[in-house]
């Protein structure tokens, strides 16, 4: 039996600015920060700040069955869970997915999760869904381009004919092109932590996550601009893309901290 090792402490080397590989994510998400992953969301705060996005996004195009591809510690599978989705749990960490299972147990649900690379998805996820969901600004783990192309192939792939995907991400644009002023009052709501970049480049946006007691993580991710991301998901075959900017349908370009992409797999013929 093959036993998952579980580290402790992350490692970038002599240079982390240089670190910009997908694979990185999976050392990354340590198991002393992702024992910290919920002080930083806070679970009750971002459900107050999201409301019921998510769940009526989904009921609107008639879902039932979602695959959350980054299950991350379980805020979004356990809420959909309670609203009565039938959810398969995904994530590439198993740390992350340890943490989620616990998370969900504490709370009287048990999760069906899967450990997935999104780039072979479909070797171990053989269903179809409804919808896919990729959230907490996941897709930025991914620093190639063919990377991300794969990775949306599969979930297109695994899609039913009229799925959907939702894939939300931060609002690099506002910060490669007017630097950084998020307040994060959407996505990370813990009290006295900081989730702040201390680098950032067209090629790499490198972040600091600082805690009350003093310790510190980092997380290295590619900058999507959100019209790229857009593009990528035509490309793919997507149909139609609506953006939100911070769950609101009418924003202006600079002022969310997230945008949230909801496209539509099925094909409509305009006459």
């Amino acid at each position: 039996m093959t036993m998952t090792t579980f580290q402790d402490q992350q490692d970038y080397g002599n240079n982390p600015i240089e670190v910009r590989e997908t694979d990185q994510y999976q050392s990354e998400y340590v198991t002393s920060f992702v024992d910290r992953w919920d002080e930083l969301i806070d679970w009750d705060a971002r459900a107050d700040s999201e409301g019921d996005f998510f769940i009526e996004t989904l009921r609107e195009r008639g879902a039932k069955k979602i695959l959350d591809v980054a299950t991350g510690t379980g805020f979004h599978s356990v809420r959909l869970r309670k609203a009565g989705f039938d959810v398969v749990s995904a994530d590439g960490s198993p740390e992350m997915l340890a943490k989620a299972f616990e998370n969900a147990h504490k709370r009287g649900i048990i999760l069906r999760t899967v450990q997935a690379d999104w780039r072979w998805l479909n070797q171990d996820i053989h269903d179809k869904f409804d919808a896919v969901i990729c959230l907490g600004n996941s897709f930025t783990h991914l620093f190639s381009e063919r990377d991300r192309r794969k990775a949306l192939a599969e979930f297109y792939a695994t899609l039913r004919h009229d799925g959907i995907l939702i894939l939300d991400q931060r609002n690099y644009d506002s910060m490669l092109d007017d630097g950084f002023s998020s307040k994060h009052t959407f996505y990370y709501c813990g009290d006295n932590v900081k989730a702040e970049p201390e680098h950032i480049d067209e090629g790499l946006a490198r972040f600091c996550y600082q805690f009350p007691d003093k310790s510190e993580f980092h997380l290295n991710m590619f900058p999507l601009r959100k019209n790229y991301t857009r593009n990528l998901m035509k490309e793919v075959g997507f149909q139609r893309i609506k953006t939100y900017g911070d769950f609101q349908e009418t924003y202006h370009h600079d002022d969310p901290d997230f945008f949230v992409h909801v496209a539509e797999k099925e094909y409509i013929e305009v006459k």
